[in-house]
């Protein structure tokens, strides 16, 4: 079947130039005789015309091209037409193109947009929010709630702001329900993962992977002091962690689940897919098991 792509470019993510990337998808896919268009997002997330356009023009593959807050609003409202997404990053984390082998330079990304393979991929929901590989409840969630107001984005901007709240940082409350087992514990964070990691390569669940029906829990829990806090930091970010799924004594509890339940008494800020989130006291977590098909890297 022959392959027909819309790109889409999201014209405020991140900080690479714009009008390169379109020269350079204009030269390869043109070079490879593959029939394409070049449109921007939409900011208000509305789909419908181009969702029409899949269906009307017998569209094969979307790439997007922006961050993975950009990602879930695509693949949200397109996964149903059956279409192939890609990535090309442009975000400031872009931690499902990285979970799925596709680097940061866009021509690299663009390779694997020609030569990769199509891979059922999971993505879960957040009450009645879709998201495609990380949500995040406490400290994480709080810097990704600034970093949205700063004027200036990019991987310096999130690391700045990471730095100067982490010896700020406060535990809240919260009450957890998954795989038969309920508990109490007050944590700086929560992290439900579908991707391995948070982005810009910091591992978050080291034992994710993004089509195998399962969602990795990871809960950083109070700790007395700042510099052990910042050991433990510096393992989950690494990779270090190990799947705990009994022990309420260690710093990091890491579970996998298809479901949970979690409480959030205390109002602990949300973020989904790295975008800041309405606060919500309860909150149903669910797997939705290959839901749409993402372009990996042949080798990933």
């Amino acid at each position: 079947m022959q392959r027909k792509i819309i790109y889409l470019i999201n014209p405020i993510s991140g900080t690479k130039g714009k009008s390169s990337l379109k020269e350079l998808i204009a030269t390869e896919t043109t070079n490879r005789h593959i029939p394409f268009e070049i449109l921007p997002t939409a900011a208000d997330g509305d789909y419908s015309s181009i969702k029409h356009k899949i269906e009307l023009e017998h569209v094969t593959d979307v790439v997007i091209c922006g961050g993975d807050g950009t990602v879930n609003q695509v693949v949200k409202a397109l996964a149903a037409t059956n279409v192939q997404f890609g990535i090309i990053p442009m975000g400031s984390g872009n931690g499902l193109a990285l979970a799925a082998g596709i680097p940061k330079a866009s021509a690299k990304a663009l390779e694997i947009v020609f030569t990769g393979k199509a891979v059922l991929t999971d993505g879960f929901m957040v009450n009645e929010h879709f998201a495609c590989m990380l949500c995040g409840l406490g400290f994480d969630a709080q810097v990704a709630h600034q970093f949205a107001d700063q004027p200036k984005r990019g991987l310096g901007t999130y690391a700045s702001l990471t730095t100067r709240h982490f010896f700020n940082a406060k535990p809240y409350p919260f009450r957890v329900i998954a795989n038969k087992l309920e508990f109490s514990t007050e944590a700086f964070f929560l992290s439900i993962a579908n991707s391995n990691q948070f982005g810009n390569n910091f591992t978050i669940a080291p034992q994710a992977i993004l089509s195998d029906g399962l969602l990795d829990v990871v809960i950083v829990k109070k700790i007395a002091k700042p510099l052990l806090l910042l050991t433990v930091m510096q393992q989950v970010l690494a990779g270090r962690i190990r799947r705990i799924e009994n022990s309420m004594n260690s710093p990091v509890i890491y579970f996998q689940t298809s479901e949970l339940f979690i409480s959030n008494p205390a109002e602990a800020p949300i973020h989904i897919d790295g975008e800041p989130w309405e606060c919500q006291r309860q909150l149903h977590i669910r797997v939705l098991p290959q839901y749409f098909k993402l372009i990996h890297a042949a080798n990933g």
